[in-house]
């Protein structure tokens, strides 16, 4: 038979950590929350390293920023015929000067370009290749600055100065 001490011992070794019905829902609980959490946790790591710089509007034009070429090279002809001042002006400079618009002087405005025209030829020129108030810079663009002080002498000599001609730059010996 059966002894009834060894019978309390068999039964203990079989029951497990949960010894309530509390315990139980605990467990559960905890089972399902804990590796949700886990699993927030990982995908909140890993998207965090996909996300743009504080700060950038738009991703596809700050990646293209920062993976740009430094340096560039433009080809131009050298033999191309140089425009005068008053092609350059119809060109590049009659869009804002011929109507006045962002507060441009109109070409032939004598009283608005008095005050301009005696800060100087360089002055003026400067502000037309670097760019002033609405203004953008024309350097560097179409035209060289040898045709864009052409067209500063032409639209300050047709509106009340007397500046001279510029000098054409000499041509660059090969190396």
């Amino acid at each position: 038979m059966s002894d009834p001490s060894h019978a309390a011992t068999h039964e203990e070794e079989h029951t497990g950590p949960v010894k309530n019905p509390k315990q139980l829902l605990t467990a559960v609980f905890f089972s399902f929350v804990i590796p949700i959490f886990i699993i927030i946790g990982l995908v909140y790591y890993v998207t965090a390293q996909n996300k743009p710089a504080a700060g950038t509007v738009n991703m596809e034009k700050s990646v293209a920023q920062r993976i740009q070429k430094i340096g560039s090279v433009e080809i131009r002809d050298a033999n191309r015929e140089m425009k005068t001042g008053e092609e350059v002006y119809a060109a590049q400079c009659s869009a804002c000067h011929a109507n006045g618009a962002a507060g441009s002087p109109k070409f032939g405005d004598v009283k608005a370009w008095a005050p301009r025209i005696k800060t100087g030829y360089d002055a003026l020129w400067n502000s037309a290749l670097k760019g002033k108030n609405a203004m953008g810079a024309q350097g560097g663009g179409d035209y060289t600055d040898y045709e864009i002080a052409r067209a500063v002498v032409y639209l300050t000599n047709g509106s009340g100065g007397k500046f001279a001609a510029p000098v054409k730059p000499a041509a660059e010996a090969p190396n």
